[in-house]
């Protein structure tokens, strides 16, 4: 027989079993959104405020905003939806060190490799590759577990769009100083032409180079060069130097058509003299239409190396 306790006496209670924190931080979903119409309306405040006022001390901010916007949300994204296990470290990591390494890397090789000619976009794909892949590789030689073609897509994608990054805000100041002072326009245009176009370049490319070399990543840790990493690493190179001469391969194409000659000033130096307005109408629908090409083939090799990966599929 049981007696209940006496009203006003505590009560013992029993501690329920503790919840382990979660793995990784809680960032709420669609955070990148906020990010980007956040970033949008800074750049874009940034924009008038120095165009009004004429303060030069405000083009650090501007370049930053606009370089750093677009790589940043595709990042944030992809940690959102398919890389929270990875880690936040992996992430800033692969971003910030794999980008500077790779920016560093590839100034340096193609300040001794690269001379202008034919081939030179073919160069500037195998450096810039090599160095993003070498990057990545230097990253995450200390996080073994770190394997799969889900992480190589993801981190992959981290240190690309570190390097597009670094690489635009490069371009925006130079596009910016002008031996008549500053040229705002054109380091608008420059930022907006580079924010546009930067998921289909380096980040895509080096995610590609990524899930190839980490799929096949050792349980120990160890990288392995393959048939397939080789593969892999020159078909990204080819997407780059594709990518990088659709301005010359376009004005080739025009000259051809327009029966001028062809000429390998032409493709090298990427200009017609006095173009008239139909040849400026080819040009235009040529390199476009190319970008458009190579972007699009880009795309389907990451949807093919994601749909061979279920843990792909199986993140929020």
């Amino acid at each position: 027989m049981t007696h209940s306790p006496p009203p006003g006496r505590p009560r013992a209670r029993i501690p329920g079993p503790q919840q382990p924190p979660p793995p990784y931080p809680r960032i709420r979903a669609g955070l990148w959104k906020r990010c980007l119409g956040g970033g949008l309306a800074l750049w874009a405040l940034t924009a008038v405020v120095t165009y009004a006022t004429g303060n030069t001390t405000l083009l650090p901010t501007l370049i930053l905003l606009g370089s750093f916007l677009v790589p940043v949300v595709f990042v944030l994204w992809a940690y959102e939806r398919h890389g929270r296990d990875l880690g936040v470290s992996a992430i800033l990591g692969c971003f910030l060190t794999g980008g500077t390494l790779g920016v560093l890397g590839a100034s340096v090789m193609e300040f001794y490799l690269v001379r202008p000619s034919w081939g030179m976009f073919v160069c500037v794909g195998l450096i810039e590759e090599a160095v993003k892949l070498g990057a990545l590789a230097f990253v995450l030689r200390r996080m073994p577990g770190i394997r799969g073609i889900r992480a190589g897509l993801v981190l992959g994608a981290a240190v690309g769009f570190g390097f597009a990054a670094l690489e635009s805000s490069g371009y925006a100041f130079n596009a910016a100083v002008s031996t008549e002072g500053i040229d705002l326009r054109a380091l608008l245009e420059t930022e907006i032409l580079r924010g546009v176009l930067a998921p289909f370049g380096h980040g895509l490319w080096t995610a590609i180079a990524g899930a190839v070399l980490l799929a096949l990543r050792r349980p120990n840790g160890r990288f392995r060069l393959t048939a397939q990493v080789v593969g892999g690493f020159l078909g990204v190179a080819l997407l780059h130097a594709l990518w990088d001469a659709t301005h010359g391969v376009a004005i080739w194409l025009v000259a051809r058509l327009a029966g001028t000659g062809v000429h390998r000033e032409l493709f090298a130096e990427g200009y017609i003299a006095h173009p008239t307005a139909a040849q400026e109408h080819l040009f235009t629908l040529f390199s476009v239409g190319l970008l458009i090409l190579v972007s699009l083939a880009g795309v389907a090799w990451v949807s093919s190396l994601a749909r061979r990966d279920p843990s792909w599929r199986n993140t929020p």
